[in-house]
Protein backbone atom coordinates (compact mmCIF):
# COMPACT_ATOMS: atom_id res chain seq x y z
CA UNK A 1 0.00 0.00 0.00
CA UNK A 2 2.87 2.31 0.88
CA UNK A 3 4.60 2.02 -2.51
CA UNK A 4 1.39 2.16 -4.09
CA UNK A 5 0.60 5.71 -2.36
CA UNK A 6 4.51 6.51 -2.88
CA UNK A 7 3.87 6.20 -6.85
CA UNK A 8 0.36 8.21 -7.00
CA UNK A 9 2.39 11.08 -5.40
CA UNK A 10 5.29 10.90 -7.57
CA UNK A 11 2.53 11.19 -10.63
CA UNK A 12 0.67 14.05 -9.04
CA UNK A 13 3.89 15.43 -8.69
CA UNK A 14 4.96 14.85 -12.40
CA UNK A 15 1.20 16.62 -13.51
CA UNK A 16 2.21 19.39 -11.42
CA UNK A 17 5.42 19.91 -13.07
CA UNK A 18 4.40 20.23 -16.39
CA UNK A 19 1.97 22.95 -15.44
CA UNK A 20 4.89 24.82 -13.61
CA UNK A 21 6.61 24.40 -16.83
CA UNK A 22 4.36 26.24 -19.21
CA UNK A 23 3.81 29.01 -16.22
CA UNK A 24 7.76 29.15 -15.95
CA UNK A 25 7.78 29.15 -19.57
CA UNK A 26 5.35 32.03 -20.07
CA UNK A 27 7.22 34.41 -16.99
CA UNK A 28 10.60 33.91 -19.03
CA UNK A 29 8.91 34.74 -22.62
CA UNK A 30 7.19 37.74 -21.20
CA UNK A 31 10.66 38.93 -19.19
CA UNK A 32 12.91 37.74 -22.11
CA UNK A 33 14.86 35.71 -19.80
CA UNK A 34 14.61 32.55 -18.53
CA UNK A 35 16.93 31.86 -15.93
CA UNK A 36 15.47 35.35 -14.21
CA UNK A 37 12.09 33.56 -13.97
CA UNK A 38 13.71 30.86 -12.35
CA UNK A 39 15.22 32.91 -10.19
CA UNK A 40 11.68 34.53 -9.04
CA UNK A 41 10.11 30.88 -9.15
CA UNK A 42 12.78 30.18 -6.44
CA UNK A 43 12.49 33.08 -4.67
CA UNK A 44 8.79 32.54 -4.00
CA UNK A 45 8.86 28.76 -3.28
CA UNK A 46 11.65 29.58 -0.52
CA UNK A 47 9.69 32.33 1.15
CA UNK A 48 7.04 30.07 1.58
CA UNK A 49 8.86 27.28 2.88
CA UNK A 50 10.58 29.65 5.03
CA UNK A 51 7.68 31.14 6.36
CA UNK A 52 6.07 27.21 6.75
CA UNK A 53 9.41 26.16 8.99
CA UNK A 54 8.85 29.64 10.81
CA UNK A 55 5.22 28.83 11.58
CA UNK A 56 5.48 25.19 12.17
CA UNK A 57 6.96 23.77 15.80
CA UNK A 58 7.33 20.35 13.94
CA UNK A 59 9.69 22.20 11.33
CA UNK A 60 11.16 24.38 13.69
CA UNK A 61 12.10 20.74 15.92
CA UNK A 62 13.06 19.10 12.62
CA UNK A 63 15.41 21.75 11.83
CA UNK A 64 17.40 20.66 14.99
CA UNK A 65 17.45 17.49 14.01
CA UNK A 66 19.21 18.34 10.76
CA UNK A 67 21.66 20.24 12.63
CA UNK A 68 22.71 17.42 14.96
CA UNK A 69 22.34 15.11 12.10
CA UNK A 70 25.71 16.56 10.41
CA UNK A 71 27.40 17.57 13.24
CA UNK A 72 27.49 13.86 14.49
CA UNK A 73 28.36 12.62 10.57
CA UNK A 74 25.21 11.11 10.32
CA UNK A 75 24.67 13.30 7.48
CA UNK A 76 27.36 14.70 4.98
CA UNK A 77 27.37 18.58 4.11
CA UNK A 78 27.50 17.32 0.36
CA UNK A 79 24.44 15.69 0.57
CA UNK A 80 22.99 18.79 1.53
CA UNK A 81 23.82 20.28 -1.95
CA UNK A 82 20.52 18.70 -4.31
CA UNK A 83 19.25 22.07 -4.76
CA UNK A 84 22.40 22.51 -7.14
CA UNK A 85 21.09 20.44 -9.53
CA UNK A 86 17.68 21.61 -9.74
CA UNK A 87 19.54 25.03 -10.62
CA UNK A 88 21.80 23.50 -13.28
CA UNK A 89 18.62 21.83 -14.68
CA UNK A 90 17.29 25.22 -15.39
CA UNK A 91 20.74 26.73 -16.63
CA UNK A 92 21.19 24.05 -19.33
CA UNK A 93 17.11 24.82 -20.68
CA UNK A 94 18.62 28.44 -21.12
CA UNK A 95 22.22 27.14 -22.32
CA UNK A 96 20.53 24.55 -25.57
CA UNK A 97 16.80 24.26 -25.69
CA UNK A 98 16.85 27.01 -28.28
CA UNK A 99 19.92 24.96 -30.15
CA UNK A 100 18.22 21.59 -29.06
CA UNK A 101 14.82 22.10 -29.52
CA UNK A 102 12.53 20.62 -26.26
CA UNK A 103 12.53 17.82 -28.21
CA UNK A 104 15.98 16.48 -28.20
CA UNK A 105 16.29 18.59 -25.23
CA UNK A 106 13.98 16.55 -23.69
CA UNK A 107 14.93 13.04 -24.24
CA UNK A 108 18.32 13.63 -23.14
CA UNK A 109 17.19 14.78 -19.35
CA UNK A 110 15.13 12.11 -19.41
CA UNK A 111 17.99 9.34 -20.52
CA UNK A 112 20.32 11.33 -17.67
CA UNK A 113 17.74 11.05 -15.12
CA UNK A 114 16.83 7.08 -15.54
CA UNK A 115 20.60 5.60 -15.95
CA UNK A 116 21.47 8.09 -12.68
CA UNK A 117 18.24 6.92 -10.55
CA UNK A 118 19.60 3.43 -11.58
CA UNK A 119 22.81 3.70 -10.31
CA UNK A 120 21.84 5.59 -6.95
CA UNK A 121 19.24 2.79 -6.08
CA UNK A 122 21.92 0.30 -6.66
CA UNK A 123 24.55 2.61 -4.81
CA UNK A 124 22.04 3.18 -1.97
CA UNK A 125 22.59 6.91 -1.93
CA UNK A 126 18.67 7.32 -1.44
CA UNK A 127 16.92 6.23 2.01
CA UNK A 128 16.37 2.53 2.53
CA UNK A 129 18.09 -0.66 1.04
CA UNK A 130 20.20 -0.56 -2.18
CA UNK A 131 18.13 -1.98 -5.05
CA UNK A 132 19.64 -3.72 -7.97
CA UNK A 133 19.66 -3.30 -11.42
CA UNK A 134 17.18 -6.07 -12.59
CA UNK A 135 15.98 -6.98 -16.26
CA UNK A 136 12.41 -5.28 -15.17
CA UNK A 137 14.18 -2.07 -13.69
CA UNK A 138 16.25 -1.68 -16.75
CA UNK A 139 13.76 -2.54 -18.97
CA UNK A 140 11.29 0.02 -17.98
CA UNK A 141 13.86 2.59 -17.64
CA UNK A 142 14.47 1.88 -21.68
CA UNK A 143 10.93 2.15 -22.11
CA UNK A 144 10.50 5.20 -20.41
CA UNK A 145 13.52 7.21 -22.79
CA UNK A 146 11.46 5.59 -25.56
CA UNK A 147 7.80 7.18 -24.35
CA UNK A 148 9.29 10.10 -24.21
CA UNK A 149 10.93 10.24 -27.59
CA UNK A 150 7.42 9.16 -29.23
CA UNK A 151 6.40 11.91 -27.35
CA UNK A 152 8.10 14.53 -28.31
CA UNK A 153 8.80 12.79 -31.95
CA UNK A 154 6.90 15.67 -34.10
CA UNK A 155 9.17 18.29 -32.43
CA UNK A 156 12.53 16.55 -33.51
CA UNK A 157 14.84 18.86 -35.92
CA UNK A 158 18.32 20.21 -35.05
CA UNK A 159 20.71 17.56 -35.57
CA UNK A 160 23.58 19.84 -36.20
CA UNK A 161 23.74 20.73 -32.25
CA UNK A 162 23.28 17.03 -30.96
CA UNK A 163 26.42 17.08 -29.19
CA UNK A 164 24.83 19.73 -27.22
CA UNK A 165 22.85 16.83 -25.74
CA UNK A 166 25.17 15.95 -23.24
CA UNK A 167 24.54 19.14 -21.36
CA UNK A 168 20.53 18.06 -20.32
CA UNK A 169 21.88 15.09 -20.26
CA UNK A 170 24.56 15.25 -17.10
CA UNK A 171 21.02 17.43 -15.73
CA UNK A 172 19.41 14.56 -16.28
CA UNK A 173 21.84 12.57 -14.45
CA UNK A 174 21.86 15.40 -11.51
CA UNK A 175 18.17 15.02 -10.85
CA UNK A 176 18.70 11.15 -9.99
CA UNK A 177 20.99 12.18 -7.75
CA UNK A 178 19.21 15.10 -6.38
CA UNK A 179 16.02 12.77 -5.38
CA UNK A 180 18.83 10.32 -3.54
CA UNK A 181 20.43 12.85 -1.32
CA UNK A 182 16.86 15.31 -0.60
CA UNK A 183 15.38 11.48 0.65
CA UNK A 184 18.51 11.44 2.75
CA UNK A 185 18.15 15.29 4.34
CA UNK A 186 14.30 14.01 4.57
CA UNK A 187 14.93 11.04 6.47
CA UNK A 188 17.22 12.90 9.15
CA UNK A 189 15.54 15.78 9.33
CA UNK A 190 12.07 13.64 9.01
CA UNK A 191 10.37 16.56 7.56
CA UNK A 192 9.55 17.12 3.71
CA UNK A 193 9.28 20.95 4.49
CA UNK A 194 12.73 21.17 5.89
CA UNK A 195 14.06 19.08 3.49
CA UNK A 196 12.12 21.37 0.57
CA UNK A 197 13.55 24.63 1.90
CA UNK A 198 17.01 23.59 2.28
CA UNK A 199 16.77 22.14 -1.59
CA UNK A 200 15.26 25.71 -2.57
CA UNK A 201 17.82 27.59 -0.48
CA UNK A 202 20.50 26.10 -2.44
CA UNK A 203 19.11 26.09 -5.65
CA UNK A 204 18.90 29.67 -5.13
CA UNK A 205 22.39 30.71 -4.04
CA UNK A 206 23.28 28.90 -7.35
CA UNK A 207 20.67 30.44 -9.73
CA UNK A 208 21.71 33.73 -8.00
CA UNK A 209 24.96 33.30 -9.22
CA UNK A 210 24.03 32.35 -12.87
CA UNK A 211 22.05 35.33 -12.52
CA UNK A 212 24.48 37.64 -11.88
CA UNK A 213 26.45 36.45 -14.94
CA UNK A 214 23.48 36.68 -17.02
CA UNK A 215 22.51 40.12 -15.50
CA UNK A 216 25.38 41.83 -16.07
CA UNK A 217 25.41 40.79 -20.01
CA UNK A 218 22.34 41.38 -20.54
CA UNK A 219 20.98 43.57 -18.12
CA UNK A 220 17.84 43.50 -16.03
CA UNK A 221 13.87 43.37 -18.11
CA UNK A 222 12.45 46.79 -18.36
CA UNK A 223 9.58 45.73 -16.30
CA UNK A 224 7.94 42.85 -14.20
CA UNK A 225 4.94 41.32 -16.27
CA UNK A 226 1.17 42.47 -14.10
CA UNK A 227 -0.02 38.69 -14.39
CA UNK A 228 -0.75 37.09 -10.80
CA UNK A 229 -0.77 33.68 -12.82
CA UNK A 230 2.79 34.17 -13.85
CA UNK A 231 4.15 33.96 -10.63
CA UNK A 232 2.60 30.39 -9.65
CA UNK A 233 5.59 28.60 -10.40
CA UNK A 234 7.19 28.83 -7.23
CA UNK A 235 3.93 27.38 -5.36
CA UNK A 236 3.81 24.11 -7.78
CA UNK A 237 7.49 24.21 -7.43
CA UNK A 238 7.35 23.38 -3.72
CA UNK A 239 4.31 20.84 -4.31
CA UNK A 240 5.93 19.04 -6.73
CA UNK A 241 9.15 19.34 -5.01
CA UNK A 242 7.93 17.95 -1.99
CA UNK A 243 6.25 15.46 -3.69
CA UNK A 244 9.30 13.86 -4.66
CA UNK A 245 10.81 14.14 -1.38
CA UNK A 246 8.26 12.53 0.32
CA UNK A 247 7.79 9.47 -2.22
CA UNK A 248 11.42 8.37 -2.69
CA UNK A 249 11.79 6.62 0.29
CA UNK A 250 8.77 4.39 -0.52
CA UNK A 251 9.95 3.59 -4.04
CA UNK A 252 13.26 4.55 -4.99
CA UNK A 253 14.67 6.95 -7.20
CA UNK A 254 13.93 4.98 -10.20
CA UNK A 255 10.24 4.93 -9.92
CA UNK A 256 10.10 8.55 -8.79
CA UNK A 257 11.56 9.48 -11.66
CA UNK A 258 9.58 7.07 -14.31
CA UNK A 259 6.30 7.88 -12.36
CA UNK A 260 6.94 11.73 -12.45
CA UNK A 261 8.11 11.50 -16.20
CA UNK A 262 4.33 9.58 -16.88
CA UNK A 263 2.75 12.78 -14.53
CA UNK A 264 4.40 15.35 -16.78
CA UNK A 265 3.32 13.76 -20.02
CA UNK A 266 -0.30 13.28 -18.86
CA UNK A 267 -0.22 16.56 -17.65
CA UNK A 268 0.84 17.71 -20.91
CA UNK A 269 -1.93 15.85 -22.77
CA UNK A 270 -4.41 17.67 -19.89
CA UNK A 271 -3.03 21.09 -21.04
CA UNK A 272 -3.43 20.42 -24.75
CA UNK A 273 -6.64 18.85 -23.90
CA UNK A 274 -7.19 22.61 -22.26
CA UNK A 275 -6.00 24.13 -25.82
CA UNK A 276 -8.00 22.47 -27.98
CA UNK A 277 -4.90 20.49 -29.49
CA UNK A 278 -4.16 17.50 -28.58
CA UNK A 279 -1.45 15.35 -30.03
CA UNK A 280 -1.59 11.59 -30.56
CA UNK A 281 2.25 10.94 -29.95
CA UNK A 282 2.22 13.03 -26.63
CA UNK A 283 -0.94 10.44 -25.94
CA UNK A 284 1.38 7.30 -27.17
CA UNK A 285 3.86 8.54 -24.89
CA UNK A 286 1.67 8.56 -22.00
CA UNK A 287 0.83 5.08 -22.72
CA UNK A 288 4.11 3.96 -23.25
CA UNK A 289 5.59 5.51 -19.84
CA UNK A 290 2.64 4.16 -17.58
CA UNK A 291 3.83 0.49 -19.28
CA UNK A 292 7.19 1.40 -18.10
CA UNK A 293 6.54 2.07 -14.85
CA UNK A 294 4.61 -1.46 -14.18
CA UNK A 295 7.33 -3.31 -16.12
CA UNK A 296 9.90 -1.52 -13.98
CA UNK A 297 7.65 -1.99 -10.70
CA UNK A 298 7.65 -5.84 -11.21
CA UNK A 299 9.33 -7.71 -8.18
CA UNK A 300 12.84 -9.70 -8.85
CA UNK A 301 12.52 -13.57 -9.22
CA UNK A 302 14.58 -14.84 -6.73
Amino acid sequence: MSKSVGAVVAVLGGVVLALQARINGKLGGALGDGLLAAVISFVIGLVILATAVAALPSARAAVGRLTDRLRTGHLRPWQCLGGTAGAWYVTSQGLTVSLLGVAVFTVAVVAGQVVSSLVVDRAGLAPGVPQPITAPRAVGAALAVIAVGVAVSDEFGRPGHLWLALVPALAGVGLGWQQAVNGQVRAAADSVVVASALNFAVGLVALLLASGVDVALRGLPAALPSQWWLYLGGVLGVFALSTAVFAVRLIGVLMVGLCAVAGQLAGAVLLDVADDVVQPATVAGVVITFVAVGVAALPRRE
